[in-house]
Formats: C-alpha cells, structure tokens, sequence
C-alpha cells in the first residue's frame, strides 16, 4: 500500500509539472506582449524596457521558468536583496524559516508556494484565487448534484421501461447531451432561457453569485445566476450518469437474488428501491468522482459565457491581458484539484481491491 501511494504522489507530481512546464512554454511562445498590455500601445521604449526588467521578461524563457519553479517550491533559494523584497520586508509572502549561507548573499527561505503578483493589479495571485475559487466550488458542486440525481433517476426509469418510448427518449438525450460541446451548450440554454423565454423564466443570461444591492444596503445572494451555468455543466455528467445508471441497474435486474425477491412476492418497489438500487449505485459512484474534477477544468468557457465571476472567468481575462502570473496561479489551482481528487480515488481503489495494491 505505501509502494501505492508513492507511486501515485510521484505521478500526480510529474503531472503537475508537465503542466506548469508546457503552459508556461506556450504562454511564451504566443503572440502578444505584456507589457504592452500595460502602458498601452503609445509607450516609450524606455518605459516598456523597464517595466520588463522590473518583471523580469527581459530574461530568456529558460531563466524565466526557473526562476518560476523556485518561487512555487516551499523551499527557495534567493540573494539577500530579492528576499527581502520579496517577503522579509513587506510581508508579501509568508516566511517560514531562513537560513543564510556564510560568506554568500543566497538565502535559503521555507515559505508556501509563491504564484506572484497579477501584471494588471498588481494584486497577489493568492487573492484573486481566494476570492474567485469559491464561486467555482459552488457551481461545480451544484453541477454535479444536479447530473447525480437527475441522472440516476432517469437511468433507473429508463432500465425500468426498457426498450419503451421513455427509454428510447432517455437514450437520445443522453447521447445529444455527451455530443453537444459545453461551450455550444451554453450559449443555446443561455439564448433559449435568457432571451426567448425570458419573460417566463425572470433569468438573467450574465450575473455572479452575489450583486452590489440597488438600495445600496451592501450585497446580496442571487441564486437564480446560478441555475443556468450549472444546468449547462451538468449536462455531459448527466448523460453519462443516466447511461451508467441504465445499464448497471439492468444487469443488476437480471441477478439471481432478483428473482429469488420476484418468487417471495416482494413488491416490484421493494424489489427496486431495496435490493436492486444499492448494487447498481457502484460504477455512478466512480463516475461522479471522476466527472467532479473533469467539471473543474469545465467551468472555463460556461463561466465566462455567464457571467459568473469564477476561476474560469478570470483565466479567460487573464489570456486576453497576457497576465501570465494569474494564468498559471488558476490552471495551477485546478490542475491541482483534478490530480488530487484522482489521487484520492485511486487510493480508495487500492484499499478496496487488493490486486489493484500488488499491481
């Protein structure tokens, strides 16, 4: 089991890696410059030759990210001047511990992992995280309730009603709804919802979780922002639950121990609700646990459609502001979240199935 888990912390590392690695390559190889996007299209060479020593674009790319690699490990090496700068003096990060090297200006720093400064705000990538990530949380949870009940629902009815109308309908659905692309998705519900039917839903086609109150009273909940970004991004989780659903549960229907119920006279509910449910739940189980963490990389394109102000959202603001520090903080964050829901999963597979530890 130890062998498990450190296989598959090695493997979720490398993964991250290759993440940071190709996005930070790409972000640099792409057309567009920075500090451009900064002081505007009229600045001087001399300003923008500052601003990108100040940043430290003016480096080559392999310098840039290992010097990005040392400000995300908790354990960096930096001169005495940049560290201070960086933390010692105005507490831009945290500072663990230092250790100061005799006869030298390097300084080991224990601190967390340091994702920088947005080139636009100039606000800690930290914050911007802090307070966008929860916006993501609550639509991906709300997501993926919804696909989870919808979806077992309609999987058992349609298992239920084999080869009927129902039935037939269900599987259609859930095909158009694993075939459709989210981002084509969103814009359907939201013209459909938002627009033609607008009168009758009261919903709004763009809009966060909270809104500045008119009466000037502070902020207020919107929920009802939030039912159309998540109906979008359940969706494919939905189609895929209801398929699982289906197909589980009429294996399971088929089972001996079905029949031995079906010879005692038990209700057809009873039957269902009782015995046949609990046993078909298991593969919707493990594909909530995957699709959750798929819904996180998702959210991109539906949150931006909408409006809602979410990790996704503000990568896309980011890649249109060239702000790289922020591009990499949030792919960072939910790259991190895929990996480790993944890694949890895999352990629980291994606790569960022995042969799954000695492979």
């Amino acid at each position: 089991m130890i062998k498990l888990v450190i296989n598959r912390l090695l493997y979720s590392f490398a993964v991250l890696l290759g993440v940071i690695t190709v996005v930070f390559l790409l972000f640099n190889v792409l057309p567009g410059d920075p500090t451009r996007m900064i002081m505007g299209q009229r600045a001087d060479v001399q300003s923008l030759e500052a601003i990108k020593k100040d940043l430290g674009l003016d480096l080559p790319v392999s310098i840039q990210y290992l010097k990005y690699l040392n400000d995300l490990s908790p354990v960096s090496l930096y001169s005495s001047d940049k560290a201070s700068r960086f933390g010692l003096a105005n507490a831009e990060m945290k500072i663990w511990g230092v250790v100061d090297f005799p006869f030298s200006d390097v300084l080991l720093v224990l601190k967390p992992c340091y994702l920088r400064r947005s080139y636009q705000s100039r606000k800690p990538v930290v914050d911007i995280i802090k307070e966008t990530i929860p916006n993501t949380f609550i639509l991906a949870i709300t997501a993926m309730f919804f696909a989870t009940l919808l979806g077992i629902f309609l999987g058992i009815a349609a298992a239920i009603k084999k080869d009927k109308l129902f039935d037939k309908i269900a599987l259609l659905l859930s095909s158009f709804g694993m075939s459709i692309p989210s981002f084509f998705a969103a814009i359907l519900i939201g013209w459909l919802f938002a627009f033609v039917l607008a009168d009758y839903t009261g919903l709004n086609l763009t809009g966060n979780l909270t809104e500045i109150d008119d009466f000037g009273d502070g902020e207020r909940m919107v929920w009802k922002n939030l039912i159309l970004p998540a109906l979008t991004l359940g969706i494919r989780p939905l189609a895929i639950i209801l398929q699982l659903s289906r197909n589980s549960m009429l294996e399971v229907l088929q089972q001996d121990y079905i029949r031995t119920a079906h010879a005692k006279g038990l209700s057809f509910s009873r039957i269902i609700l009782v015995h046949a449910l609990k046993n078909s739940l298991n593969p919707v189980i493990t594909a909530v646990s995957g699709w959750f963490a798929s819904l996180m990389a998702g959210v991109v394109f539906i949150e931006y459609i909408f409006g809602w102000k979410g990790l996704g959202y503000v990568i896309v603001e980011a890649l249109n502001m060239y702000d790289l520090p922020v591009v990499m903080g949030t792919l960072l964050v939910i790259s991190t979240v895929f990996v480790l829901l993944n890694f949890l999963v895999d352990i629980g597979y291994g606790v569960l199935d022995p042969k799954i530890r000695h492979r």
